[in-house]
């Protein structure tokens, strides 16, 4: 049996209680025994995996080589993901730099398949591995309990990571818009309509760009290397997503109450006393 997350409060209020406990919580979490046996087992076996192949034949390897980076919906797609993990990502050709989602695309360049000695047989790439696993199931479990909450770690990590690089703003800002928990939460946080989504990525760029200008007075990516501009942009985030679901709620509470007026049926708020 896994842990479950203890998540008594939603929102930012819910957010800020999950940080304080966050090291109580993962570590027992980690210490599951589910989470366990997938640990053993991978850091027993992968080291003999040598091929793309043996990796997606073998389910509870790939299991937590997929969890590791988000895309446990993929375990049954193993066609799919062995030519991923085949074609590597030297290649301008290679499916995963074709993928407009880069989960694909820091897979095989994990793995290595294409550089003739893969990072299996290196002796720190199972551990590493296995913590970035223990993280996302950790943020699948909050994700189960409260969606925003998850969003909030997915951000938290991937955020940090890209405002650390080197590579230009506009490529940060192309790979943000390329994974659709961090447009939520950069479409959210910012107010703007998911309307934004259809238009083409340099139309979305533009917009995204001037809205965190004129909110952050930057609208670079790499202002999120301060945990303070961080932990500001989640906190938007949740504060807007939360008041969306009360006034979703006052709304549907509203049309319910004037359908049973319409119908002639009794005030349920009148009948109570209120």
């Amino acid at each position: 049996m896994t842990y479950t997350p203890v998540l008594p409060l939603s929102g930012y209020a819910g957010w800020t209680l999950l940080n304080r406990t966050m090291t109580a919580q993962t570590t027992a979490f980690n210490n599951s025994p589910e989470i366990k046996r997938d640990e053993d087992y991978f850091l027993a076996k992968i080291g003999t995996v040598k091929t793309a192949d043996q990796l997606v034949n073998d389910r509870r390897l790939l299991k937590v080589a997929l969890g590791a980076f988000g895309l446990d919906s993929d375990i049954d797609n193993k066609a799919f993901i062995k030519k991923v993990l085949t074609d590597g990502t030297v290649s301008s050709s290679a499916l995963a730099n074709r993928l407009s989602d880069k989960r694909y695309q820091q897979l095989s360049a994990a793995f290595g398949f294409d550089l003739g000695a893969p990072s299996t047989q290196l002796s720190d790439f199972g551990p590493k591995i296995v913590a970035a696993y223990k993280s996302r199931e950790f943020e699948s479990a909050v994700g189960d309990q409260d969606q925003d909450l998850r969003l909030a770690l997915d951000a938290q990590r991937e955020i940090t990571s890209l405002a650390n690089k080197s590579s230009s703003d506009a490529t940060k800002w192309y790979t943000i818009l390329g994974s659709t928990p961090l447009t939520t939460v950069f479409q959210k946080a910012l107010g703007l309509p998911s309307s934004v989504g259809s238009l083409n990525l340099d139309q979305q760029l533009g917009i995204y760009q001037s809205k965190l200008n004129s909110v952050f007075g930057s609208g670079g990516i790499s202002q999120f290397a301060d945990p303070a501009k961080l932990d500001a942009l989640v906190k938007k985030f949740l504060v807007r997503s939360q008041a969306d679901q009360l006034i979703n709620q006052s709304s549907g509470t509203s049309i319910a109450l004037t359908l049973l007026q319409q119908s002639g049926a009794p005030n349920p708020l009148t009948v109570l006393g209120g």
